[in-house]
Formats: C-alpha cells, structure tokens, sequence
C-alpha cells in the first residue's frame, strides 16, 4: 500500500471512490486539509506572541526594579546632603586650655666683689661698720650667692627642686550625648548602601489591607544610629499609609547594628534618614 499523505487531499477521492460524492462529507474532508494547515499555523503564531510578551514583561520588570534601586540610591544621596548642609551651622569645635602663664621671679640686687681702697679713699656709707653700729633692720648675709638675667629659667629650676608637679594635661573633651545631623564620619550600614536596600526590600511584609485598596508609595524613615550602633528613636517622616508607615518602621527598628558614627576620633549619636518602598507587582 502506497504511503498516504493525510495534508494532501487526494486521499479524500481514494476513500469516496466508487461513492456519492455530493454527499456533505465529501467536500468536508476536502476542506480537512486546509484547516489543519490554518490551525497549525495560527498555534505557532500565537506562541510566539505569547512567548514574545512574556519575555517583553519580564526585562521590562528587572529594568524597572534597577531604575527604581537608582532612584532610592539617589534619593538617600539627597538626604545626606541636605543634612549636612544643616550640621555645617553648627560646628562643634574642641575645646582649647588657655596657656599657663609661669610667673616671673623678681630683679634681685646684684653682689659686688669688695675692692681694697685706701682709708681715706672710701666713703663713709661704704665703710664696715661695727656690730653694735648696725641698724637692727638691715639683714647681712653671709653666702656668696650667683645672680641670673633669665628669671624664667630659674623661677622654673626653682618649682622643680622643691618637688613641685608639672601642670596636668588638659582633660579630654567628653562624649556629649547630643544628636549630630552631620559628622566627620558618617554611621554605615554593614556592606553599604546597595545591602542596606537589599535588606529592606527582602524583609519587607506588604499589609494585606494596602493590596487589597491598591495603595503604594514612599516611607520616609529617620532614627538615631547610637554609639553602639544600635537603632533607637525611629519616626516617620513623610506617611503614605498608617499600614505602610507600620510596616516601615518595623523592618528600619529590626535592622542589625551600624557602623556608629565619628567626630573628633569618638563614636557619636547620629541622625539617619532611609526610604522604604512599598509597590505592587
């Protein structure tokens, strides 16, 4: 038996030889052929649009989640740059010891060596006088002691001998427990920026309630990064939804520890803004 070709429709007179061939089913198998081409043809097409589309739908979603880390990226950026046009009003500057000033010892009168004179060449103030010539009120020495010009110099030799102590060094400044906008090293979070959004998009829990009313939006988050790098004082900024607002603050109070802050070689409480984004998919 020949091979039969079910698309060709000679098949069709072989099995309606000999027979009625104005039957109906004769010209419906002949029209067999052709629809089976024409389904065929439009399941391929159709697959390739559907195909097309979900391809389409899928590098529009990674370009849209890429556009919208830049923008978040962006945003924090502008977050940190308007507080730390707010912290450079208010400086805070060390404080300085004023120098110890060392008291200069006083002009003392100078000895003069005696010179051997003639009796009648020496005046008679300068003359020896005897003991009981004396005026009770001036005091005579007996040492030989070396005058000096630098009083500086020996008013300090003088506070050495006697087991005087050097001055203290000046106490350092201590941690205030004042909240800083701006330090000279900004709080981190561990792995930086790019793990910080990664852990806010991967731990965020969409309210049930947002879904179902469609609501969507931007939380603005600000806390106090402690000198332990703890997360203490968390408040919303800018609300979207009481929902939402919950849901932000929630995921910015069970983030682990940062990086504390710095200023002048010291851990510090810094302020710290985030933006939490809910959207729906």
């Amino acid at each position: 038996m020949a091979k039969i070709d079910l698309y060709d429709p000679k098949w069709v007179d072989l099995v309606f030889a000999d027979k009625n061939k104005a039957y109906g089913a004769y010209k419906l198998r002949m029209g067999t052929s052709g629809r089976n081409i024409k389904a065929l043809t439009i399941l391929v097409v159709a697959a390739l649009l559907i195909g097309g589309f979900l391809v389409y739908k899928i590098q529009k979603q990674k370009a849209d989640e890429a556009a919208q880390a830049r923008l978040e990226a962006l945003q924090l950026s502008k977050l940190q740059e308007q507080a730390k046009k707010r912290e450079k009003k208010d400086v805070v500057k060390p404080k300085v010891e004023p120098k110890k000033e060392i008291p200069v010892a006083r002009q003392t009168q100078k000895f003069t060596a005696p010179v051997i004179k003639k009796d009648e060449l020496v005046k008679e103030e300068n003359q020896v006088k005897q003991m009981d010539q004396l005026d009770a009120k001036v005091a005579v020495g007996t040492e030989n002691v070396k005058g000096t010009t630098d009083r500086t110099v020996e008013a300090v030799r003088n506070d050495i001998a006697v087991g005087t102590p050097p001055p203290p060094p000046a106490p350092k400044p201590e941690v205030s427990n004042k909240v800083f906008d701006m330090v000279e090293q900004m709080p981190s979070y561990p792995g930086g920026t790019g793990a910080l959004m990664s852990y806010l998009n991967s731990n965020i829990k969409y309210p049930v309630v947002a879904q179902e009313n469609g609501v969507q939006g931007r939380v603005i988050v600000g806390f106090v990064v402690e000198r332990d790098g703890s997360i203490t004082d968390v408040n919303i900024l800018k609300s979207v939804d009481p929902s939402l607002d919950r849901e932000a603050a929630r995921v910015v109070r069970s983030m682990p520890r940062w990086t504390p802050g710095k200023q002048n070689g010291q851990a510090v409480r810094v302020k710290y803004n985030v933006p939490v984004t809910f959207r729906l998919q």
